[in-house]
């Protein structure tokens, strides 16, 4: 915390920093794109091509590119800086955008040239929410105010994701499903270029021939855990659909289910960032992800859909904070030129889970019991969690010396104080 407390941080303290609002603001309407192109491909392809195979083809495509070349896009900017490759990326992103809204305008289009030009677009697609990250990190050197920016940033991408699909909703009643798409195109474009005509936006950070060729170590826990709680969470939705079929419920309360989930991590993402955690990253990330895994594993046995409501919130007040934390623990974990990448990683895990945990969830459901299901789902999130804190434990009792002084095997040797643990045993 800050030893003055006058300057006591809070999330208004975020927002006065000089050029934070108009950065994270212009950030934030390039982001929105992410929380738009989805549902407007989905629509528009289904409707040019008819099929729904196509369209999940041309889906997982432009998903895989997009998910997993994020690494090496957050490199290009931690290498050249923002301004340097955001726009150019963003700038041929937006053009693939609007060849794919062409190609989907009108019937009869072969699937082969939508799935090249959506896995094109996808491959371009900027990383904005890692390089908005690594920009908070240099706005805020002070820990527990970056702290409640990670939270803010959090909490309001949750809310893009929501309005996104809502605004395409809302277009497609009176336009064609392709001009989804284009608004997402000029999104990215006119968000981007504001962003990065930020003054407080860094130039490239050069970095030695080696460190630039080496790869960025240290962040396997924050992308195991981001992997797991992915994983997790990417199954509710057709769970809490399971489970309302199975219980004769009507489908159309499932939103409400999802919709808890929802408004469980906003809450829980703001107050995370508002209380003075005396844990390190690490500890407070462990935990997160452990009472994430047990609340969902805990959801299967709900009697009721109500319940299952509930207990989905109560979920969502969990998510939040471990994805905040495991961005936290990323920046903390790398050096400076390479914070881009790191959120880029983390980031790269939960989409990656999210794809694997519904093509799971979609496998498991109806060859196994429902709470097996949620279980299991629990259990995506819980084994990482565990598995490095028994990592961790054996860590320590590796350098832990017996109560008798010197380990026989050791004996001649001098003696290892406890405090000389490997420095990067510290957080």
């Amino acid at each position: 915390m800050s030893t003055h407390a006058s300057t006591r941080p809070s999330y208004a303290a975020v927002l006065r920093v000089p050029h934070a609002r108009r950065t994270f603001v212009s950030a934030l309407t390039a982001r929105l794109s992410y929380g738009t192109v989805s549902l407007a491909v989905l629509l528009s392809v289904t409707r040019a091509t008819d099929s729904y195979a196509v369209s999940g083809v041309v889906m997982s495509l432009f998903g895989a590119t997009s998910v997993f070349l994020m690494p090496v896009r957050a490199s290009l900017i931690d290498r050249h800086g923002p301004r340097r490759a955001l726009l150019p990326m963003s700038v041929l992103y937006g053009t693939l955008l609007c060849v794919l809204a062409a190609l989907t305008w009108r019937p009869a289009v072969p699937p082969a040239a939508l799935a090249a030009a959506a896995a094109l677009a996808g491959a371009c697609a900027p990383p904005l929410g890692p390089t908005m990250r690594a920009l908070w990190a240099e706005l805020l050197p002070d820990r527990d105010l970056l702290r409640r920016a990670y939270s803010l940033d959090g909490v309001a991408e949750e809310l893009l994701y929501v309005s996104g699909p809502v605004l395409i909703g809302a277009l497609t009643v009176f336009a064609h499903p392709a001009s989804g798409i284009l608004l997402s195109a000029f999104l990215i474009v006119a968000g981007t270029c504001a962003f990065v005509m930020s003054p407080v936006m860094p130039g490239p950070r050069p970095a030695p021939r080696a460190q630039r060729r080496g790869r960025v170590r240290g962040l396997g826990t924050p992308v195991a855990v981001a992997l797991g709680a992915g994983l997790a969470l990417s199954g509710v939705d057709l769970l809490a659909m399971a489970f309302a079929s199975a219980h004769a419920y009507d489908p159309g309360t499932v939103p409400w289910v999802l919709g808890a989930l929802s408004a469980g991590s906003a809450v829980g993402g703001l107050v995370n960032g508002a209380v003075p955690w005396r844990a390190a990253a690490r500890e407070r990330l462990l935990l997160f992800a452990l009472a994430l895994g047990l609340t969902v594993a805990a959801a299967g046995l709900a009697p009721n859909l109500w319940t299952l409501t509930m207990a989905m919130a109560v979920a969502g007040a969990f998510l939040a904070p471990a994805l905040t934390t495991a961005y936290l623990l990323a920046d903390e974990t790398v050096p400076a030129d390479a914070r881009t990448r790191a959120g880029a990683w983390v980031n790269m895990g939960v989409n990656a889970g999210s794809s694997a945990g519904a093509l799971v969830a979609g496998l498991l459901i109806g060859r196994l019991p429902l709470w097996a299901c949620f279980a299991l789902a629990g259990g995506a999130a819980l084994l990482p969690a565990l598995s490095v804190v028994r990592w961790r434990a054996g860590r320590a009792a590796d350098h832990a010396l017996p109560a008798g002084g010197t380990p026989p095997e050791r004996a001649g040797a001098p003696g290892r104080p406890a405090e000389a643990c490997p420095a990067g045993e510290r957080n």
